[in-house]
């Protein structure tokens, strides 16, 4: 592809975000478990992106490493003089590129791929394209049309008239064009307005006056939410949940209310598979075909096999696989665990850093003990192999194949092959001992 034909991404990130009142930039809250920041860099890609610059605040370097390990450039924009200047402040990471640039937020988690490559397309038809919804918000700027329907001009809601405050149609904040001239009109901003800052939505007249005029593409309003506040975040994180479910039940995933499963924008979900109410997954879960995941459990970073089943109130933790048709029951945890086929641990355990081979059984109160306080140790549990209730199994010990752990053991030492292995004191009576012990403690009570 020659660098002409390339397309790249200026996301403004630089907000103070005040009204979060966090320490954490808003642009790195989590909406469906992947930071907003990364919704906006995930959606530019697929519209076919292939450079993403960042523009962040001066203290904003945890932003600045996360655009990083995404493959952005992130660049600095020193004072905070409007959307224009934030724009300007990418033009040197940009100064080799001779392509076309979309300009857009870094706080709108739920923008579509489509609405960027929409954008393009009709950058390429009439030479600039903004983004633009319908809306009564008095927060928006009014985008004006002109006869053709394309845009005469983008008026802030406190600089408009009373004409203008009508219009209903509120500019988005995405704009494409041509990235050096964009730069170019960018550098030519005044700040003569309201709020004495430099418009990004100035540019579009610079534009026409050089004979470009710009197409308005129109989205959604939902799909252009920007978050600034606590409550924003949480009709975003509930917009974004409506959205998953309806690709789910499209993929045929089996839901019986599907309004109470939550779900993270990289949940993999295949076919025919089926979710019980109130199930929460983290991020990097993959459930395959035939699995059921039952009532209020909560997988992240792990993977499900077909024709398992997981629950009700089990936790699967990162770095556990669950191979096909395995069974982990009600108030299971596993953590960083290969469950092998067929095995099975239904009730009150806890497995971790362990292997349990396939057709295993894992009685009920059953813990590998992994970790000293300083250092986590391995459990390996051989195939076929039958662990009794309320057995520990204290690491590092393999339990060979075939192999059956009497209830009750504290198992210290590995156990052979087909062997059987019990540790626990010879069991003794005392007669009428509680006869003796209930009568004393009666005769105590008479005299209180």
């Amino acid at each position: 592809m020659a660098d002409g034909e390339q397309k790249a991404a200026i996301i403004l990130a630089a907000g103070e975000g005040k009204r979060m009142k966090s320490a954490l930039p808003k642009v790195l809250h989590m909406v469906a478990g992947r930071p907003i920041l990364g919704h906006v860099m995930a959606a530019v890609r697929a519209a076919g992106v292939s450079r993403i610059v960042v523009v962040t605040a001066p203290q904003a370097e945890s932003v600045r490493e996360f655009a990083r390990a995404q493959g952005a450039q992130p660049v600095v924009q020193d004072r905070q003089l409007g959307t224009g200047h934030a724009a300007a402040a990418a033009a040197p990471a940009l100064e080799d590129f001779s392509g076309e640039a979309i300009v857009t937020y870094g706080d709108m988690p739920l923008v579509r791929p489509e609405i960027f490559a929409a954008s393009f397309a009709a950058r390429a038809r009439r030479g600039m394209a903004i983004v633009a919804f319908r809306s009564k918000n008095p927060a928006y700027g009014r985008v004006i049309a002109d006869n053709d329907g394309l845009l005469d001009r983008i008026v802030e809601y406190r600089d408009a008239n009373e004409a203008e405050r009508m219009v209903d149609l509120c500019n988005a904040g995405i704009m494409a064009a041509d990235a050096q001239s964009l730069f170019r009109w960018a550098r030519r901003l005044k700040n003569d307005n309201a709020q004495h800052e430099y418009y990004l939505t100035d540019v579009p007249l610079m534009a026409k006056a050089d004979g470009v005029r710009c197409a308005i593409v129109t989205a959604r309003e939902e799909d252009m939410m920007g978050v600034n506040a606590r409550s924003e975040l949480a009709a975003a994180e509930a917009e974004m949940q409506k959205r998953l479910r309806a690709q789910a039940l499209d993929n045929a995933v089996g839901m019986t209310a599907p309004e109470t499963v939550f779900l993270c924008s990289d949940t993999v979900l295949e076919p025919d598979c089926f979710i019980e109410p109130y199930v929460v997954f983290g991020p990097g879960v993959t459930v395959r075909s035939g699995a059921r995941i039952r009532a209020f459990s909560h997988l992240e970073g792990c993977d499900v096999g077909k024709g398992a089943i997981v629950g009700p109130y089990a936790r699967i933790r990162p770095g556990s696989v669950l191979e096909d048709d395995v069974h982990i029951g009600n108030f299971v945890e596993v953590k960083k665990t290969r469950v092998e086929k067929g095995a099975k641990a239904n009730h009150l355990a806890y497995l971790g850093d362990a292997r349990v081979g396939a057709r295993a059984n894992i009685g009920a109160g059953t813990i590998t003990c992994n970790y000293d306080g300083f250092d986590k140790y391995e459990t390996g549990i051989g195939a076929g192999a039958f662990i009794g209730s309320n057995t520990a199994l204290v690491a590092p010990v393999k339990i060979g194949d075939g192999a059956i752990v009497g209830a009750g053991s504290v198992i210290t030492g590995d156990v052979t092959k087909d062997a059987l292995a019990v540790e626990r004191n010879e069991q003794r009576e005392i007669e009428n001992w509680a006869a003796r012990f209930r009568a004393r403690k009666q005769a105590e009570k008479r005299k209180k």
